[in-house]
């Protein structure tokens, strides 16, 4: 014989108004996120003209042209006319362990929300199967007889569902769908940092070989000065003050060749690192200024395409509908939550019979809850709003960087424009001065002595014009990476 048994549900008037209550109580899960606003277009400093520079005719001293029609989607670092930069970009963005990281943190929050997804929109299904050995005493019940042991077979499935009707799991899969963006948006961040990294890396590297070699011929000619010092200390004419000076000059321009040249290996090592190499396994390529060209166009950009371009900030708005999110969530627990399970078994003496001539076992729950009383669920949604407002400022602040980021580099392009300038009229005046130093010391007009004092000037205006065309050159990259640029190369 087969028993049954069966765990009724609630009436259906009493059913029908349960329901209806959650549902009711279903719109309140928290307001729905509202994407921030964008900034003003007039916040944002612009520069004065339409493009900056000299009209001078070196590589970097040439006019810019400020367009707001830029491709900011293309690879930004193309502009500066490297093909060896570029492929050292792209080996980086492909062996980079930062990239790497990035990516599985990307692919771990998209499987987490495909799960959750799953997990609420399909109902649970599990499957039991047991066993027990169990033993019946008639004496318990008052009853005469021997006592009985036997064993009881069990298999069973069970499936459970819970209703979403106070949006509780809406809002927590919303979360979920933010963090991945979130994910995403580092990604296309770190890729952009790491590009924009080996450019500056790399024309740093250029700066440096070139000051090394001003440095190098600045110290042949002190060394030859402090010769002619030596000689004339020898003859008579000279103070041992005059040879003991150019002789500390002489020191002091070695030793800052040997800075650089550690600034040189370091920076070495620092672009291996940056593409995924061990500092000197592999030859990487040597960078020189003559290697790049100066960007002819730069972005005009408007805050409220910033605040769509820039990863970073992209991120920081991810983080704010996360946090809404999870308020709702938190709202959400204080309303009724409805769950539906369902259980169809078979229970036997013996396991044959236990699929065939097993009893029955079945049973359908309705079940509703409703918090009447913990104390922690009021502290949990403040706690929530709290989380709110500090992403949302947080946020804030993450715009108002980028802005000012932005607007350093766009002064910072204006002012390098006139401090070249600056520089390529002096060092223009110094060739001129050393020039005719040299045609006087042909005449004999002039000394050796004197030619040597000219050229080191000359030598030294050089070196700081070959830093400030390096310095154009790096803040005219920081102002693509600025505004975003390179964001589809990224994605």
């Amino acid at each position: 014989m087969k028993n049954v048994l069966f765990h009724a549900l609630p009436s259906g008037r009493a059913s029908l108004s349960l329901v209806l209550t959650a549902l009711l109580a279903g719109c309140a899960a928290g307001p729905d996120y509202q994407t921030r606003p964008l900034l003003a277009d007039n916040a944002l400093p612009q520069p004065a003209s339409t493009a900056s520079g000299s009209a001078s005719s070196s590589a970097f001293g040439a006019a810019q042209a400020w367009r707001a029609d830029i491709d900011l989607e293309a690879p930004w670092w193309q502009q500066l006319g490297s093909p060896r930069l570029d492929a050292l970009i792209d080996q980086a963005l492909q062996a980079s362990p930062t990239l790497v990281a990035a990516q599985a943190q990307l692919r771990q929050a998209e499987e987490l929300q495909g799960a959750q997804e799953r997990a609420t929109q399909l109902p649970r299904a599990d499957l039991g199967v047991g066993s027990a050995r169990q033993h019946s005493s008639p004496s318990a019940q008052g009853l005469p007889g021997d006592g009985r042991t036997f064993s009881l077979h069990s298999a069973s499935v069970s499936v459970q569902y819970q209703l979403d009707v106070s949006g509780g799991n809406r809002r927590a899969l919303q979360a979920l769908a933010a963090r991945t963006d979130y994910r995403r948006y580092q990604l296309a961040g770190a890729r952009l940092d790491l590009a924009a990294r080996i450019a500056s890396t790399a024309i740093t590297q250029a700066r440096i070989a070139a000051q090394a070699e001003a440095l190098e011929a600045i110290a042949r000619n002190q060394a030859a000065q402090t010769g002619i010092a030596q000689e004339r200390l020898r003859l008579g004419q000279a103070m041992p003050a005059d040879v003991q000076a150019l002789q500390a000059a002489l020191e002091q321009t070695r030793a800052s060749a040997l800075l650089l040249r550690k600034q040189a290996q370091q920076s070495a090592h620092l672009l291996a690192v940056l593409a995924g190499r061990a500092p000197g396994a592999e030859p990487l390529p040597a960078f020189s200024l003559e290697d790049f060209t100066l960007p002819a166009e730069l972005p005009q950009v408007l805050p409220s395409e910033l605040v769509r371009q820039r990863p970073d900030i992209q991120a920081a708005e991810a983080l704010v509908r996360v946090a809404s999110a999870e308020h709702g969530v938190a709202v959400a627990r204080m309303y009724p939550q409805i769950r539906l399970s369902a259980n169809l078994g078979s229970q036997a003496l013996t396991t044959g019979a236990l699929f065939g001539g097993g009893s029955a076992v079945w049973g359908l729950i309705a079940q509703l809850t409703q918090p009447l009383f913990d104390p922690a669920l009021p502290a949990q949604q403040r706690a929530a709003l709290a989380g709110l407002d500090a992403a949302a400022a947080q946020y804030q602040g993450v715009v108002l960087d980028a802005l000012r980021s932005v607007a350093d580099a766009l002064r910072a392009t204006e002012a390098d424009a006139q401090v070249l300038a600056t520089l390529e009229r002096a060092d223009t005046a110094a060739q001129a001065s050393l020039q005719t130093t040299q045609q006087q010391l042909a005449l004999g007009a002039s000394s050796h002595l004197q030619w040597l004092v000219a050229q080191q000037q000359a030598l030294q205006l050089r070196s700081s014009l070959v830093a400030a065309q390096a310095q154009r050159l790096a803040d005219s990259a920081a102002l693509f990476q600025a505004v975003g640029a390179g964001v589809a190369t990224a994605s």
